[in-house]
Parts: C-alpha cells; sequence; structure tokens
C-alpha cells in the first residue's frame, strides 16, 4: 500500500469506527487507530467488551513485521487454597428469541483480565500518538455520552439479569429505576475519570496497586477467586501468528494455545480442492458445508494446533460476546483486534465503571469442568483476528465475533473473497451457513438449486432472515474500503 492511499477502518459500532478515524486524521498509525477503537468499545458496546475482558491485536507494520499480542484471561487463583472456599457462582437465564440459556456469573467467574494491559501494552511498543490523545473520544463517550443504537440496544436487553446484578449495575443501565433502551443515552462518569487518570498511572493501580487491593477485599469478601497476585503476575505475551497457505495467498491469525485460527487454517486446506467458483453455485455449498462438517469432526476429536492435521491436542476452549476492529492506516501498517468481555460477570470494580468478565464461568471454556484448571493458565479463545496476503502485500484484515461461529464466518469470508471474487462488503454480507454438531443452520439468499442439493445430504435449518448468530466480521480490504457486518451493528469509514 502507497503512502498517500486510503486509511480504512471497520467495527461493530459507529462511535468506535469514528474513534479510530478520528485518531488517524490526527496523524495516528493503525495501532493508535485499534487501541482507540479498544477504549471506546469499551464504552459503546458494553454488552461485547469491557476493559476487564480480554482479546487479542494481530499487527503488521510496513517493515512487514507480524506480531500476535495475546491478552486474554488467565485462571485465576495464584496465592489461593482452592479448598478455602465455595465461588460466589450462579446461574443467571437470558431469553434468547425462541430460546432461554443460562450463564454462570458472580464473583467466581471471574478471570485474570487482559484488556487493559494489552491495550497499553501495544500502544507502548507500536504506538505513535500520545496515549491521553488516544484516550480522548472514549472519554468524550463516557464522560458526555452516547445514544444506544438498536444492535447495542438489543445485546443489553438480553444481558439485563447480569448487567442489573449489583447496585452499581443498575446505576449504570437502569437510571432512574428504568432499564436503558434503544434511544436512551448512556453516560459512564467513573470510567471517564478512571480513563482520564490512565496517562499517569500506566494501569499500575488496576494491577499492582490500590484498585488491585481493593478488588482483591471484595473477592475475599465476597467468594471469588482472582487475587491481587493474578493481577500483578499478569502478563502481555507477544507471539509468532499462524500461517496457512490457500493457493497464492497466506493467511496470518492467531496460533496455538488458542484455537480458531488453527481451523480456519484447516478449513482453508480442505477448501483449496474446490478452486474458484460462483457464489452459491453447487459445487460451492456443498463443498463449504462439507468442511464446515470435518471441522467440526477434528474439533471434537482433537487437532493438533502446531500442524493443523494430528490429532493430538483437544480443543477446549470459546468466547461469547464478542467485539472486533480492523484498521489499516495510510503508512502500511494494519491492526486486526478482537476482544470479548463473555457476557460479564455483574461485577463491576468500584469507582471504575469496568465491569469484570465471567469467563471461568463459561461451560464451553470448560469442559473439564469449572475451576479444574489451575491458576495462572491463559485461556484458549475462539477468536482469531487474521490477515490475509498475497506475497507480502496485505490484501485483507478480519475478525469476527460469535462464539463457535467465528471459525466458519471468517472462513466464508475468505473464501468469497478469494476462491468466489466478491467484493469485501459483499463478501461480508453474503448469507452463511453453520454445521452446528447437529445440523446445517443457513440463512436465507441462498439459490434454490443449491439448497436443494444441500437437502440431500445433511439436515437443515433455514432461518428467516440474517442474524448475529452468525458472527459478525468486520473487513477491510487497505487502501481501499472496508465492511461492518450488519448482524452486529458493523459500521464502516474510508479516509
Amino acid at each position: 500500500m502507497s503512502k498517500n492511499s486510503a486509511a480504512v477502518v471497520a467495527s461493530g459500532h459507529p462511535e468506535v469506527t469514528a474513534a479510530a478515524a478520528t485518531i488517524l486524521a490526527q496523524g495516528g498509525n493503525a495501532f493508535d487507530g485499534a487501541i482507540a477503537a479498544g477504549f471506546a468499545a469499551a464504552v459503546a458496546e458494553p454488552a461485547l467488551t469491557s476493559l476487564g475482558g480480554g482479546g487479542f491485536l494481530l499487527a503488521r507494520s510496513t517493515d512487514h513485521e507480524s506480531v500476535l499480542f495475546d491478552f486474554f484471561v488467565d485462571t485465576p487463583g495464584l496465592g489461593r487454597d482452592p479448598d478455602q472456599l465455595e465461588p460466589h457462582f450462579f446461574p443467571v437465564t437470558v431469553q434468547f428469541p425462541g430460546a432461554a440459556q443460562d450463564f454462570n456469573v458472580g464473583l467466581g467467574s471471574v478471570a485474570v483480565p487482559g484488556n487493559l494491559k494489552g491495550f497499553l501494552h501495544v500502544h507502548d511498543r507500536l504506538g505513535r500518538l500520545p496515549l491521553a490523545t488516544i484516550l480522548d473520544p472514549a472519554i468524550r463517550l463516557a464522560r458526555e455520552g452516547h445514544r444506544l443504537n438498536s444492535s447495542q440496544g438489543y445485546f443489553l436487553n438480553l444481558l439485563k439479569p447480569i448487567m442489573t446484578l449489583t447496585p452499581a449495575g443498575r446505576s449504570l443501565f437502569q437510571p432512574a429505576g428504568r432499564y436503558l433502551a434503544p434511544g436512551d443515552i448512556l453516560k459512564n462518569p467513573d470510567l471517564a475519570t478512571f480513563l482520564e487518570n490512565l496517562p499517569a498511572d500506566r494501569g499500575q493501580s488496576f494491577y499492582k496497586g490500590e484498585l488491585a487491593h481493593r478488588i482483591t477485599r471484595d473477592m475475599r469478601q465476597g467468594r471469588g477467586i482472582l487475587t491481587y497476585d493474578d493481577l500483578a503476575a499478569f502478563r502481555v505475551i507477544e507471539r509468532a501468528p499462524l500461517s496457512a497457505n490457500h493457493g497464492d495467498y497466506t493467511l496470518l491469525t492467531n496460533p496455538p494455545p488458542s484455537m480458531g485460527g488453527s481451523l480456519i487454517g484447516l478449513g482453508l486446506s480442505l477448501m483449496a480442492e474446490m478452486g474458484a467458483t460462483e457464489w452459491g453455485a453447487r459445487k460451492h455449498v456443498l463443498f463449504l458445508s462439507a468442511v464446515q462438517k470435518e471441522m467440526e469432526r477434528l474439533r471434537e476429536e482433537g487437532l493438533d494446533a502446531e500442524s493443523r492435521a494430528e490429532a493430538s491436542l483437544r480443543l477446549k476452549k470459546f468466547s461469547r460476546g464478542t467485539t472486533h476492529v480492523s484498521v489499516a492506516d495510510r503508512f502500511g501498517n494494519v491492526a486486526g483486534m478482537t476482544t470479548s468481555n463473555g457476557e460479564g460477570s455483574g461485577y463491576i470494580v468500584p469507582d471504575t465503571g469496568i465491569m469484570l468478565n465471567n469467563m471461568m464461568g463459561e461451560d464451553d471454556l470448560h469442559p473439564d469442568g469449572f475451576h479444574a484448571s489451575p491458576p495462572g493458565r491463559r485461556v484458549a479463545s475462539m477468536m482469531s483476528p487474521s490477515l490475509l496476503l498475497e506475497k507480502d502485500t496485505v490484501r485483507l484484515v478480519l475478525g469476527s465475533g460469535g462464539s463457535k461461529r467465528i471459525r466458519t464466518a471468517i472462513l466464508q469470508v475468505l473464501i468469497n473473497v478469494v476462491d468466489c471474487g466478491l467484493n469485501v462488503e459483499d463478501a461480508v454480507k453474503a448469507p452463511r451457513m453453520h454445521w452446528d454438531g447437529e445440523m446445517l443452520q443457513v440463512e436465507p439468499g441462498y439459490p434454490e438449486e443449491a439448497m436443494a442439493a444441500l437437502k440431500k445430504l445433511w439436515p437443515i435449518n433455514v432461518w428467516q432472515e440474517r442474524d448475529m448468530y452468525f458472527g459478525g466480521v468486520h473487513a477491510v480490504v487497505p487502501g481501499v474500503a472496508g465492511s461492518g457486518d450488519p448482524r452486529r451493528g458493523g459500521c464502516q469509514m474510508t479516509e
């Protein structure tokens, strides 16, 4: 990408996209923009992410250096006898359309948060503008408030039992006794103050100072597992990205211990035999459905994340409530960042407006049983910020939310672009399918001939409309265009 080409941003919220675009317009690079977006998302997308959650950022600089920053959560409990207490841990029922689902919350559901340290680490390592400048958009959103759009209002409504679990949550999300709805103004003055102090504090209070001690006291008194030692010990890990080839292209994505990237790489290798084809053609949908079924089989049986061929390492972890931002600047730098807070634990750190995650309460994160893993272990995830390269040129930056559908959503957008020849907007908006282990879930919009062929092979459930269930892929083509996924309130901007 030439130095004078356009800067492009795509995310799950207009204010988050605007935060990154503002920083890019002020001379910041892609990494500044992504971190500004991350802080803004913690304000504008409170049902999906938080400074108390965890995530990953995949960076590629103008000198072609690629680094995956892993700041996902750790298992808690350092310095504590696991037999000392019964964790504060209980289910809360969330009413999804057509079904109800229980999520475990409470102080015992909190894993060691990584987003705050991760954002600061990436800024220190690759940022260009002062931290105070990076924080300005998020501080404005938190202090002045922003109007809830329909997507965020919908997400918050789903999680109402969690968001209003404590007095602090009710004060934030149910001011004057009425739960916030689309069109209402959401303010978070405590978070604004916390962010205003961050350039001087650099997160020390949260991880090693007064706030860390306050969190520890609350955990001890409320039967939580998170300790001061956990917070003080948390580190951002820099990893070499996983590389997977597909024809003339190379995919860079999230490496082990996280498993989403390995499965996407496997899917690409399996799709290689399809070759170029028209989107929605019989060949396309049959290959795609068969590959997804094979991916799920290997996920269940075990997959060696290093080779993506030998079954020796059990796939264990996923994440649900998730958001993503993709950024390309005018200088040739690109960044893809995916973050999550699960559904949130209900616990808000006093005087910060930051809700901590509930990653220890996710049953699909802990197939061996809740609280079975030793403390200090990095939890794996399906989150897979990714870059598609043609030789040394980045052609696509993308990532997605969507729990188990992350891998299939990203795979389908990649195939839509590379093998079906769609532009990025059409590739993101095209209908998707997902093999859920029992049947093929399919969005409407596939040609009748293709659907007839699918129905001869698999049990199929055709949805009435496109839905957030199928992920939220926010993608950019550096220097050209971006596409925020409308399934999750996506917004893109080119400067």
